[in-house]
């Protein structure tokens, strides 16, 4: 076992950010082989019962949750920063041509190899993630991930239609696909799987009938797609899809609404689309970056908290600009106090912290597991150093309470101050 001494952030059962400004952490061995948090608080209360453990002091610097990232495109790691007049354009310019080069597993494990590298350089130590159409992408993500030791969910794109030569796949080879990639990797090490259909109009009804059935057939696995993103992309749904009630329920009437089911952006929603987030337990990966970059629009977030859905944090890197989870807190925050398209609301740093660790760990499916730093919890954990830049040390010597200071690292914070990770290989 090792212990370590510094400032100490972790959320309660609610959402409350806990801190510690002298704190204790100590991890170990845990049932599954991997490490686990055994003891957190303050340091006057903790320390004396552990006199033999070797404790690392780090002065100045916060212990604080590994980010999750509910929602990310590892083929598009090169994508990132492309020009677009919006959503649609953006996949056929730059999007789908890009991704047709995974079918080289030699090129996936190389941009494998970046991505992962980018995510843990940022604070992220697990993604939901998008690969492409390939089993091959598949193959070589998840490869690179159990060899860093990184708690990662991943799963094939199902494109049948509407989809270029390169990316569509066929229909029935794309449900053995999954079927196969599921037992090779599901469960395995740190690794889980998720059905990705990549949206409803991408995929023929057999395909998503299909999806539902291997969800079906595997309960713990996750499902993740994309919904209400854009408005012309909504239009394009209703016409493929007329006897749905809304483009969510296209997904329900497959049978891909349930708990462990991830739905990026949730923009476009009346609240019988957010009563059945609600009943079945799927939650909302809201991407803010990528939503001002395309210009889809700005995630409710009153109304879910009025309905009462899960909802956590999402880069979506490529359409979003920025790996960092301090720049996707901040753009959500600007999303939150929009008010003229919606009701404007001022979200709390804490809160924004939470959704961007404990409350994604909540919507996968995984509290307790990740995204917090309590005993039992992996030992997914960084290390921040709050003066990593001149100008963000000045602003913290200054900061009042907890909420001043998250909010400090919020806007002004990047990966210069993620200091380490530590993965609880």
């Amino acid at each position: 076992m090792k212990a370590y001494r510094a400032a100490l952030l972790r959320f309660a059962e609610d959402g409350r950010a806990l801190y510690d400004e002298d704190g204790f952490l100590l991890v170990g061995p845990g049932p599954q082989g991997h490490r686990v948090v055994r003891a957190a608080g303050a340091w006057s209360t903790l320390a004396g019962n552990y006199p033999g453990v070797a404790v690392e002091h780090l002065p100045g610097r916060i212990l604080a949750p590994g980010f999750i990232d509910l929602h990310v495109h590892f083929p598009q790691t090169d994508v990132i920063g492309s020009p677009a007049e919006g959503l649609l354009p953006w996949l056929e310019n730059y999007t789908f041509p890009h991704e047709a080069r995974f079918a080289d597993p030699a090129y996936a494990h190389g941009v494998a190899q970046v991505f992962l590298d980018e995510l843990l350089r940022h604070g992220v130590t697990t993604p939901l993630t998008f690969a492409t159409s390939h089993p091959a992408s598949v193959d070589a993500l998840m490869a690179e991930a159990e060899r860093r030791g990184m708690r990662l969910i991943a799963g094939k794109v199902l494109q049948d239609r509407h989809s270029p030569d390169g990316v569509r796949d066929e229909t029935e080879q794309s449900l053995a696909d999954s079927e196969t990639l599921i037992r090779r990797w599901h469960g395995r090490a740190r690794l889980g799987y998720a059905i990705t259909p990549r949206f409803a109009p991408s995929c023929s009804d057999a395909q998503l009938r299909g999806a539902g059935e291997l969800a079906a057939r595997h309960p713990d696995v996750w499902i993740q797609s994309h919904v209400a993103e854009n408005k012309d992309e909504i239009r394009w749904a209703r016409e493929l899809f007329p006897d749905a009630r809304s483009y969510l329920a296209v997904y329900d009437g497959f049978g891909l609404m349930r708990e462990r089911a991830i739905y990026a952006h949730c923009i476009h929603f009346d609240d019988d689309d957010r009563r059945l987030m609600r009943s079945t337990g799927a939650a909302a990966a809201v991407s803010p970056t990528s939503n001002l970059f395309l210009g889809s629009g700005f995630f409710d977030y009153e109304g879910a908290r009025r309905i009462g859905f899960h909802h956590g944090l999402a880069s979506d890197v490529g359409g979003g600009t920025s790996f960092s989870p301090f720049h996707t807190m901040l753009a959500a925050y600007y999303v939150g106090r929009e008010g003229q398209t919606k009701p404007g609301i001022s979200l709390s740093p804490q809160d924004l912290w939470w959704q961007h660790t404990a409350g994604a760990a909540q919507a996968l499916g995984l509290e307790g597991t990740i995204g917090n730093l309590q005993p039992g919890c992996e030992a997914d954990f960084l290390v921040l150093d709050p003066h990593a830049t001149p100008l963000l040390s000045r602003k913290v010597t200054h900061a009042r309470d907890l909420d001043e200071l998250l909010f400090s690292l919020m806007v002004l914070g990047d990966d210069r101050v993620v200091e380490r990770v530590h993965l609880a290989q």
